[in-house]
């Protein structure tokens, strides 16, 4: 059965803040469920979300919600187990709008995940999500 991977164990880093204003972008909003809040990334050429699990997950899905103008044309989702390096697992294609966007991933059982977002739609290469979803199943 499918469903979401994110739980409080599982430890996640990203690429920046915008003003390294933590407590009102920071990477906590990503997963919170409000439709409020968010992950606001500072100026850069790519940015990115890393994924450290408490267990093994098999993942199935990605969903993302950017905020329209703040998206990314293009993403790429890298996996590991334990101390390996980091190998990728697909490639996906957002499109910039407001909805939740649900991209299929083949079937990866991985205790970390990284999510590379490039070719930002703002002009600054910011990228704005309210949510950020796994989903899969536990191992």
């Amino acid at each position: 059965m499918t469903h979401s991977l994110v739980c409080p164990e599982t430890v996640s880093r990203v690429s920046s803040v915008l003003n390294r204003n933590t407590r009102q972008f920071g990477k906590k909003h990503l997963f919170d469920q409000n439709e409020e809040t968010c992950w606001n990334s500072d100026q850069g050429p790519s940015q990115w979300v890393i994924l450290e699990f408490p267990q093994r997950i098999r993942v199935s899905q990605l969903q993302i919600q950017f905020q329209g103008g703040f998206s990314s044309r293009r993403g790429h989702l890298e996996g590991s187990q334990g101390s390996e390096a980091l190998c990728k697992i697909v490639d996906f294609y957002p499109e910039d709008n407001n909805s939740l966007q649900t991209f299929p991933v083949p079937a990866a059982e991985v205790d970390q995940l990284k999510m590379t977002l490039e070719d930002a739609t703002d002009f600054f290469g910011r990228v704005v999500i309210y949510h950020l979803r796994v989903l899969g199943e536990k191992l």
